[in-house]
């Protein structure tokens, strides 16, 4: 398959003076085009750092990312890539309907596409109201729905599945399937071990590196147990004994 994003020897640092910290530490990964990636780890791993390099809107200490052929944060690019930050990036004082057909109009695409995402992420009955007047979970698909509206081939979402229902969160995986399906690359951070099965690939962060980079079964193999919860934890116990 053809690489969408690549990762060589990512280096990132924040603070300054004393304070500084190495947040992720020669890091090189792929990701490749019609396929789910799950970034998977602890909170802190650095799962929200390496998007943000994906995206282009994190400064780096060395290392390079190229995403699609480019490099991240160009240009010629931005309207090609979605992004779904943690927190809502929408305006409250905006209905859903407006904010979608906002996003819709910078791309450009037309109200009907709008609309048409509204449904997808199961917003329709929630069209007309203030994005101010939604619960939680609703204001980040309402988010969603504006990360959607261009129809970007590199879709990177950051804990999309927080606060959402069960039947909702079926939902969303179902979507980001037929997206994949289509030839979008779909980036996906979660530290909930139960969401890894439905990548076709998992990046297990911690501490700023990568514990592994293969598909569910290979790790699940690797780690030898059938649960990824308990390869995760293999895979800790192993790199603790290698530093030692």
């Amino acid at each position: 398959m053809d690489i969408a994003v690549e990762v060589c020897d990512l280096t990132v640092l924040r603070g300054a003076g004393r304070r500084r910290q190495l947040v992720l530490q020669h890091l090189s990964c792929r990701m490749e085009q019609g396929r789910i990636t799950g970034l998977l780890g602890p909170s802190g791993a650095g799962k929200s750092t390496l998007i943000r390099a994906i995206v282009g809107v994190q400064r780096i200490a060395s290392g390079t990312v190229t995403v699609l052929g480019e490099p991240a944060g160009s240009a010629s690019i931005r309207r090609r890539l979605g992004y779904l930050t943690q927190a809502p990036s929408i305006y409250p004082d905006l209905t859903v309907r407006e904010n979608a057909r906002y996003f819709a109009a910078l791309v450009p695409a037309g109200p009907g596409t709008a609309d048409s995402v509204i449904e997808e992420v199961g917003l329709g009955a929630a069209a007309d109201q203030l994005v101010s007047t939604l619960s939680g979970g609703q204001r980040s698909r309402a988010s969603l729905a504006c990360a959607l509206v261009g129809a970007p081939e590199v879709l990177v979402l950051d804990e999309p599945t927080v606060g959402q229902d069960p039947v909702l969160r079926e939902e969303l995986w179902n979507s980001l399937r037929v997206r994949a399906a289509a030839g979008a690359t779909v980036i996906v951070t979660s530290h909930v071990m139960d969401e890894a099965n439905r990548c076709d690939h998992l990046m297990l962060i911690r501490d700023g590196g990568l514990l592994a980079d293969d598909t569910p079964d290979a790790v699940k193999r690797m780690a030898g147990t059938d649960d990824l919860d308990a390869a995760f934890l293999t895979l800790i116990r192993r790199q603790a004994q290698a530093s030692a």
